[in-house]
């Protein structure tokens, strides 16, 4: 008789801090983009937006190092050849590609980590030569701030764009090609997986030091923030 496959149950792997990080970061975007088109008074609110963008990519920087299991950097940075592997369709056992960031998922969140980090760097040094600049402008010649600028308001804002609807496409890909729903963990930080995975820690100590690394970061954004004067 065939071996059998061990029972599935409930198993924690995206705690609290990351589920969080993971939905206001998807309002910011949105509200990012709207407030960048609207223009006029709500620049106010695109500049804070982008400025709260700043802190979760720092959060989500040092929570890599330090946060649950299944999101730590560890658990989904991927040599080339497990990427290729994974494409093939050859799991191993001891692979989890099925519990965290599989190699495409990793790529995507370091894709958009990266590309969100230069938006925001880009818009910290803006200058639109109306009313408009980040509070680091001073510190850059003014060809900089205007490369700066035609980037975050361009190339940049679209590609954003672009990986935002890519990530939502393979949503709805692996819901109805492959009946795995990607949502509902994120929302309630549970997958139904074979017993024995290991879980990622989620209580109150873990929760406890998420509070401290983002009042951290909250202190280090609104430092970078008051360098504009």
């Amino acid at each position: 008789m065939p071996p059998t496959a061990p029972a599935a149950r409930p198993t924690r792997v995206w705690d609290l801090p990351t589920r969080a990080f993971h939905w206001v970061l998807a309002a910011t975007i949105v509200g990012s983009v709207i407030t960048g088109h609207v223009g006029g008074s709500a620049v106010v609110w695109h500049f804070r937006l982008g400025y709260l963008v700043l802190g979760l990519i720092v959060f989500r920087l040092v929570w890599g190092l330090v946060g649950g299991r299944w999101s730590r950097f560890a658990s989904f940075v991927y040599a080339p050849a497990t990427l290729l592997r994974y494409l093939r369709g050859d799991t191993r056992p001891g692979d989890h590609f099925e519990v965290g960031h599989n190699p495409l998922g990793a790529l995507s969140v370091f894709a958009l980590l990266a590309v969100l980090a230069v938006q925001v760097g880009t818009g910290l040094i803006a200058d639109d030569e109306i009313a408009n600049t980040g509070p680091l402008n001073r510190y850059v010649a003014t060809a900089t701030g205007l490369a700066a600028t035609a980037w975050h308001k361009d190339g940049g804002q679209w590609l954003i764009i672009a990986l935002v609807v890519l990530h939502v496409g393979a949503i709805v890909f692996y819901l109805r090609r492959k009946g795995v729903n990607l949502v509902r963990p994120m929302l309630t930080g549970d997958k139904l997986l074979p017993e024995g995975t290991p879980p990622s820690a989620d209580g109150v100590a873990t929760r406890l030091g998420a509070a401290v690394v983002a009042a951290g970061v909250a202190a280090l954004v609104t430092w970078v923030v008051s360098l504009g004067g």
